[in-house]
């Protein structure tokens, strides 16, 4: 549901102080860091502002994911049910507009918070939305190194997708490095049926679904636009790969047809 990744990285400690954030364009945010006018989306628009509308995002989302509220709440328990410390280090990937960190700091209510995107657009509203926590911004495609540091725990929502099967293996791996002891891991993700029977009942499962919670034909044709750029995987490979990678208790905690959401913990040893 993201667009593929294609600039260079560059961390942004604060596009812009969170009570100017209405008022300020894109351009203004990213001019608000002195070495903004040094980064590839100074000036332009990235592949997923021109595919993604971030100001239309979230009230989309509600739509387009029929599973929406267990869909995220399943990935915040998890979270909040595996941080054992009061100052938990936590880093988004893929944040978007914020949603999933939203729903996560609800729980957890306290913690050194990290958004990871490439989009500008999607982390100034993701900025907005959880000003009370003071993010840290980076702007950077989840190819590239990982911000430094032990996490408690790395979460993510329907940006992983879209990286090929050796890149999403390679991000497991690297997320698992920068884990603490005892660190989960949790996506939620859309998967790819097992078989082309079951791909195609997930897709109309899916679509029927938004067209039930109100997406028009447009907002329809929009998305399965979007859905040419992904490259899914079935659950029990992404699943498997944990496994392999070292992580423990690998598992599927929530699954509605093309929408799930699994997680790994790292030993505590």
């Amino acid at each position: 549901m993201f667009a593929p990744h294609t600039t260079s990285p560059q961390t942004y400690p604060s596009l812009t102080s969170p009570n100017a954030q209405s008022q300020c364009s894109k351009q203004d945010q990213l001019k608000a860091h002195p070495d903004a006018k040094h980064h590839p989306l100074y000036g332009n628009i990235t592949r997923m502002s021109k595919i993604w509308n971030a100001s239309e995002y979230d009230t989309s989302r509600r739509r387009l994911i029929p599973c929406y509220d267990l869909f995220y709440a399943v990935a915040a328990d998890l979270t909040a049910r595996s941080i054992k410390t009061p100052s938990p280090a936590i880093l988004d990937l893929g944040a978007g507009t914020g949603l999933l960190s939203e729903f996560v700091m609800q729980k957890v209510k306290s913690a050194s918070l990290i958004l990871l995107d490439e989009s500008a657009d999607m982390l100034a509203k993701a900025q907005q939305r959880l000003a009370q926590y003071q993010p840290t911004i980076f702007i950077q495609p989840m190819t590239d190194p990982l911000p430094a540091g032990a996490f408690h725990a790395v979460i993510s929502s329907l940006a992983i997708h879209h990286l090929s099967d050796e890149d999403k293996r390679n991000l497991f791996k690297r997320i698992y490095q920068s884990l603490a002891p005892g660190g989960v891991f949790i996506n939620g993700e859309q998967i790819l049926g097992d078989n082309e029977w079951q791909q195609q009942l997930y897709e109309d499962i899916h679509l029927n679904g938004a067209r039930a919670l109100g997406s028009d034909e447009d907002e329809i044709r929009a998305a399965q636009e979007r859905m040419t750029y992904d490259k899914c995987a079935t659950l029990p490979d992404q699943v498997s790969w944990l496994k392999e990678i070292g992580f423990q208790n690998a598992a599927s905690f929530f699954h509605s047809f093309r929408f799930a959401v699994y997680a790994g913990w790292k030993s505590e040893l």
